[in-house]
């Protein structure tokens, strides 16, 4: 089935003012269905990439309405009707596998939401258009991840606005600071890494001037390399510890919340 821009957006603002039927919710329901193609053919080129995305094929009606009254938008230019989510380790493989998808999926369209979050939510998002349907790729750390739960379950539990800057300034302040400590490790994340690639190159070098260079040089680029190695170490050690904290704060903060809503159903 076929829909034009002009029938999806007046379906739209029909949905936006409570004026629709249920005829309106049928022909949105057969609107969402329209993205299954395209949405399976994303999830296919995500997984021929030894990943595992998940998510939905199509954004609920409670949630496109919101979205329609929240923001100034037409049905017809959203942009995650249908959307899957990917979760990868740390913030270099977020931008080696962003980096693969723009490949994929030529023309994408890419909103990075790290360097200026929104509420607080940080991730990269990629807008995949197939056969005219797009479809949204989110791709988050695991600390991004973990942010972004607890951010759904203070939004299920204690003010469904805070998600948008709404809900209790103390709850909201605990949100962006937690935010703010995410984004401090994947920095030092990010600069660790590239201390580790420069330490494998130095230890290329060392060995292959124990071919050619003079034996007092060679010594001398051992004892810097033992030196780069117990650096290496202690970064690795600060990253560990910086990763449990943060993990462990965000991991404490959601089984309160799950507790508090335990007591409220």
């Amino acid at each position: 089935m076929s829909f034009s821009k002009t029938q999806v957006d007046r379906l739209g603002e029909r949905l936006k003012v409570g004026l629709h039927t249920e005829s309106d919710l049928r022909l949105l329901d057969d609107y969402r269905r329209s993205f299954g193609e395209a949405y399976e053919a994303v999830l296919r080129t995500i997984r021929q990439r030894g990943e595992f995305p998940t998510g939905r094929l199509a954004k609920s009606t409670r949630s496109i309405v919101e979205k329609l009254r929240r923001e100034s938008i037409r049905l017809s230019q959203m942009q995650d009707i249908a959307g899957c989510r990917v979760v990868v380790a740390n913030i270099v493989q977020q931008e080696q596998f962003v980096a693969s998808l723009r490949t994929d999926f030529i023309g994408a369209s890419v909103m990075d939401r790290r360097d200026k979050p929104s509420y607080g939510y940080r991730a990269v998002h990629i807008i995949a258009e197939i056969s005219g349907k797009p479809i949204e790729i989110q791709v988050r750390t695991s600390l991004q991840h973990l942010w972004a739960e607890l951010s759904e379950k203070s939004s299920d539990v204690i003010d469904p606005t805070i998600k948008y800057g709404g809900g209790p300034d103390k709850w909201r302040s605990i949100l962006t600071g937690s935010s703010k400590a995410v984004a401090s490790y994947e920095v030092f994340e990010k600069k660790f890494f590239e201390a580790v690639a420069t330490h494998e190159m130095f230890k290329i070098v060392v060995q292959l001037s124990e071919h050619h260079a003079p034996d007092h040089v060679v010594q001398e680029r051992r004892g810097n390399l033992e030196d780069s190695t117990r650096r290496i170490e202690e970064l690795h050690k600060e990253l560990l510890r910086l990763w449990n904290v943060n993990a462990d704060g965000l991991a404490r903060a959601i089984s309160w919340l799950d507790k508090l809503k335990g007591k409220k159903q």
